[in-house]
């Protein structure tokens, strides 16, 4: 009786080595004292630890080719080979562990996906752990977890909630938990795509023509492009500044292919580029885009100066941002950028130091004279500093009421306070010392962005300047009030400039809120932007309002 069952034994533990020895590609009939050990009893249903599932992304990331094996119809990959190390130790010939995944075309849970919950513009951690690492979303609840292997958040999920279908947020390859096998099937392309939106370069040049509106999840229409932004607590400086940097059409192509930046290790850039291609995608699944990734991005590289629940000047931001971005784009330390190509004039600065002024400096050494002359106890340099922003100088507001009791709103053109620029025009500073300056724009930008001075502070509290600023929305000539470099043989002087952005405050200083009229370009039409708001507006409104900052674009 026990010979018979002995013999009983090595007849199943034969066709057992024989299985596993067809799982692995190898010939039945060659001889094989001591076949690989697998991790698990079924080799086509695995569950990876953490180790294995951070060593599957590696091995994604690097492009390294994966053995196949064909069984059954389905597709079996060796996502990732690791040393077993207790066999290593005991110096076994079976130190190699295959981890197999089956993939599969169908899948019977695919009906519980359910859209209406997915919302990939949070931070990608897990909702237990609160880790960034191998973080994967449960497409039946929107939820995050970590890993897939069987100690992990997301097969815990799993069995517990009876939710089947996880995507990886970093590679977007999808499976199903508990049985660990991967999905292929293409119906869930539109949530990679939503995930992840991609542009080919023929979509980006033809995307200021596209006139087609999109259809979010609930019905609501959309046009990309044109879609709110969430208020994350205080955070409409943010937004208008965002909108109004999609406007501007070379910035927002570069971005939306991240190939452009790829060189770029900086988060920000990163997240900038996430938040353009989400902003312009035409498979969203609601009609609205949260920046709470960019945001913060922006916390962390601003040293909290710009953060969640604190209002912010635009003006600020806008010069920290884009300061950041060229900084981080750029390949040498002298290199252009996008930034700059977009955005960056040059200026003829004179500097006029008088009396007292000149002496202190003497006292202290520090006197230059840069191309300058010095007379009747005049010091006067002259240089040239590149711009990306001018900032323009109010009329100051009157002091009384009319005698209807109602405040004066005065007004003053856009050409009145240009006149700042003429090369004659004199600014008195009084910071770092007492002088008189005199600016001359020598080389104009593609993109002119204007500053409007509304506000000044002082030591009880910040006054702000209601005058409106008139200016055209359209053909802005610039050669006809203020002086412009001589163009080169065969160039032309690009002069005349377009409207394209027109960020607004409204209310009391440090209680206001911003908004944001902008051009859509396919049907020049205009459009008010505040946070979620979107509506469409005539071009007569834009001009009606309390301009704070502009961005306006050469015509070529």
């Amino acid at each position: 009786m026990k010979t018979k069952r002995l013999e009983e034994g090595e007849a199943e533990a034969d066709e057992g080595d024989l299985k596993r020895q067809k799982v692995v590609g190898r010939q039945p009939s060659s001889p094989s004292p001591s076949p690989p050990q697998l991790a698990f009893d079924n080799a086509l249903l695995p569950l990876a630890s953490y180790a294995d599932d951070d060593e599957e992304e590696e091995d994604e990331r690097g492009g390294s080719s994966n053995g196949v094996a064909e069984n059954n119809g389905g597709r079996l990959e060796r996502d990732g080979i690791e040393q077993d190390e207790e066999d290593d130790e005991k110096g076994s010939s079976q130190g190699i562990r295959r981890r197999m995944v089956e993939v599969r075309k169908d899948c019977p849970y695919l009906d519980t996906v359910n859209r209406q919950v997915l919302d990939f513009d949070f931070e990608k951690f897990c909702s237990v752990s609160l880790s960034n690492l191998n973080v994967y979303a449960c497409l039946v609840c929107g939820k995050y977890f970590q890993g897939r292997g069987q100690k992990s958040h997301a097969y815990t999920h799993s069995l517990e909630a009876g939710h089947h279908v996880y995507i990886n947020l970093q590679t977007e390859k999808v499976y199903c938990l508990p049985d660990g096998y991967e999905i292929n099937d293409p119906s869930l392309d539109d949530i990679r795509h939503v995930l992840n939106p991609r542009f080919s370069r023929e979509q980006v040049e033809h995307l200021d023509r596209n006139r087609q509106w999109s259809r979010a999840l609930d019905g609501s229409d959309y046009l990309p492009g044109m879609v709110g932004l969430n208020n994350i607590q205080e955070t409409d400086f943010v937004n208008v500044t965002i909108q109004t940097l999609m406007r501007v059409t070379p910035l927002r192509n570069f971005f939306l292919i991240p190939e452009n930046y790829k060189h770029s290790t900086d988060v920000l850039v990163h997240r900038f580029g996430e938040l353009t291609r989400k902003i312009w995608h035409a498979r969203n699944f609601k009609g609205q885009v949260s920046p709470h990734e960019f945001l913060q991005a922006v916390m962390k590289a601003s040293g909290k100066r710009f953060r969640i629940g604190a209002q912010s000047d635009p003006v600020e931001f806008m010069s920290w941002l884009l300061d950041k971005l060229h900084k981080e784009l750029r390949t040498s330390k002298k290199g252009s950028s996008i930034i700059h190509q977009c955005f960056q004039g040059e200026l003829e600065v004179v500097k006029e130091i008088h009396g007292r002024a000149i002496a202190e400096r003497k006292d202290n050494g520090d006197v230059q004279n840069n191309g300058g002359t010095e007379g009747n106890n005049v010091v006067s340099e002259t240089s040239r500093m590149p711009f990306v922003m001018l900032g323009l100088d109010l009329p100051p507001p009157p002091l009384f009421k009319d005698v209807m009791e109602k405040n004066i709103i005065p007004q003053v053109p856009l050409f009145n306070i240009l006149k700042k620029f003429d090369g004659e025009s004199v600014t008195e500073v009084v910071r770092p010392r007492i002088a008189r300056m005199r600016y001359r724009v020598t080389r104009l930008p593609q993109y002119l962005i204007l500053h409007v001075r509304r506000f000044t502070k002082n030591n009880f509290f910040v006054e702000k300047n209601p005058t409106l600023v008139n200016f055209p929305v359209k053909n802005l000539e610039l050669k006809d009030y203020i002086p412009l470099p001589t163009p080169k043989e065969n160039e032309k002087l690009g002069s005349k400039y377009d409207l394209i952005a027109n960020i607004v405050h409204d209310g009391k200083p440090g209680e206001g809120c911003y908004r944001v009229f902008v051009q859509r370009k396919s049907e020049e039409l205009w459009y008010e932007m505040q946070d979620l708001h979107v509506s469409e507006t005539l071009p007569q409104m834009v001009a009606l309002s309390e301009a704070y900052m502009q961005i306006y674009e050469q015509q070529r």
